[in-house]
């Protein structure tokens, strides 16, 4: 059993990784029908929550049936992430995870995310601030280091639990790969044989299918894996590893009816949480990793991202199970 705080985990959870634009509520829901242990909301900027902005609040929505279930903010200015761990405890996740991981320009020229890993001290100093400010486990999410050059996260990760972090997600990449070239496990081994870490250790990148998932955690010893990309459009990856686990078998890959079945649900309960219009519109970026590898889809992808209204869109799913009932995935 894997503990966060007082939160117990399986012997060896899965976790869905907060991604933007990805992990909300009704992409998390499906997640965890299909075997998530642990997820987290979208990152969240502390500075958009003190300003009250109206997406950085929608994110702040959970639910019971997601339990357990974190909220990740980031952010390079401490009063201002102390404010929001606060007002993000408000709502009672079950714990607060802090992103010093996330590469993209707009939030490493704040000094936040993936930038924080060219400052440890720094790091410390914000991470402090969260955790002063919440009765919450208080968990990290980061990368190796800036460049490979500057791979710090030894020094990161002996630094963060000696002030109290309950536990650390590594995504096995620098900061400059962005998410290119292959994933450096090794690092995050050495993390977790070193006998000074006692938090539990979660590696993140490249995990794809199940026997990647089992090599993996025998090779790298790992205490969890987390998974993003592989989840989007894919929700089955949880259940498919977790059974491939237990028997050395693979599960039967899931048909075009249990397609149609997800992404109606997907879209669904997107249009209960964002209202009608958002969650059409905002579903158009999932149909094709939904659909991915159906030969001859292009005609019925189109009608999908282009019909405005559910009964259309319910009406086209229905015929895709029709047209494809039995298709044959290579």
């Amino acid at each position: 059993m894997v503990k966060i705080g007082n939160i117990e985990l399986p012997e060896f959870p899965l976790l869905l990784a907060p991604m933007e634009d990805v992990s909300d509520p009704p992409f998390r829901r499906l997640c965890k029908t299909h075997g998530a242990d642990l997820m987290y909301s979208e990152f969240i900027s502390s500075e958009g929550l003190i300003r009250d902005a109206i997406k950085s609040r929608m994110k702040l929505d959970i639910f019971d049936y997601e339990r357990p279930v974190g909220i990740q903010i980031f952010g390079g200015d401490e009063e201002a992430m102390a404010l929001s761990s606060k007002i993000v405890s408000a709502v009672k996740p079950d714990l607060v995870d802090i992103n010093y991981g996330c590469p993209v320009k707009k939030v490493v020229c704040k000094g936040a995310g993936a930038g924080v890993l060219k400052d440890v001290d720094l790091m410390v100093r914000l991470t402090k601030a969260v955790i002063r400010s919440t009765d919450l486990p208080v968990t990290v999410k980061t990368r190796l280091g800036w460049d490979d050059n500057s791979i710090n996260i030894d020094e990161v990760a002996e630094r963060l639990q000696d002030i109290g972090v309950a536990a650390l997600t590594i995504h096995a990449r620098t900061r400059a790969q962005m998410y290119k070239g292959h994933s450096d496990w090794s690092h995050i081994a050495r993390v977790k044989n070193n006998p000074r870490i006692t938090m539990p250790i979660f590696g993140n990148g490249d995990i794809d299918n199940p026997e990647k998932a089992l090599k993996y955690k025998n090779e790298y010893g790992i205490d969890g894996i987390m998974i993003g990309r592989a989840a989007i459009g894919y929700p089955w990856i949880f259940n498919e590893i977790k059974h491939y686990f237990k028997t050395g078998e693979h599960l039967p890959a899931p048909t075009v009816i249990d397609r149609v079945e997800a992404a109606r649900n997907h879209l669904t309960w997107s249009m209960e949480w964002k209202g009608e219009r958002l969650g059409i519109v905002e579903m158009r970026r999932h149909y094709t990793n939904y659909f991915k590898g159906i030969h001859s889809f292009k005609e019925y992808k189109q009608k999908l991202v282009t019909t405005d209204d559910p009964e259309g869109l319910f009406a086209i799913m229905q015929e895709i199970e029709r047209v494809y009932e039995g298709y044959e995935f290579v």
